[in-house]
C-alpha cells in the first residue's frame, strides 16, 4: 500500500486557481499534478465554499467565535451538571434498594 501524500495549502490554491481559469480540463490538471480528479473537485468546492469568509468583517468573526466559545462552555457546564445529577440519582436508587432489602429481612 502506498504512502499518503500531503499537499500544502499553497499547492492546492495554485491548482484550484488553474481550474477556475478553465485553461485546462480537470483531467489534464489531474494528470499533470498526479492528483485524482475527484480530489481536485473536492478542493475546488471547498475553496469556493470558504471564499466568502475572506471578505468577512474580522470583528464579526471574533464575535462569532466568542459566542461559539460561550456556547461550548455552557454545554460543558450542563454536561457536568447532568453527570453529577445522574450519579446522585443512581446513588439514591441504590440506597433505596438497600433499605428495601433490609426491611424485607426484618
Amino acid at each position: 500500500m502506498g504512502k499518503r501524500r500531503k499537499f500544502t495549502s499553497e499547492f492546492k490554491v495554485k491548482i484550484v486557481l488553474e481550474m477556475l481559469r478553465e485553461e485546462r480540463t480537470l483531467g489534464d490538471l489531474a494528470r499533470v499534478y498526479e492528483v485524482s480528479p475527484n480530489q481536485l473537485a473536492r478542493w475546488r468546492s471547498e475553496f469556493l465554499e470558504r471564499a466568502p469568509q475572506l471578505f468577512d468583517d474580522p470583528k464579526a468573526e471574533r464575535e462569532r467565535q466568542k459566542s461559539e466559545q460561550a456556547a461550548a462552555e455552557e454545554r460543558e457546564r450542563l454536561l457536568k451538571t447532568i453527570g453529577q445529577l445522574t450519579m446522585e440519582r443512581d446513588y439514591l436508587q441504590a440506597a433505596q434498594a438497600r433499605q428495601n432489602n433490609n426491611r424485607r429481612l426484618l
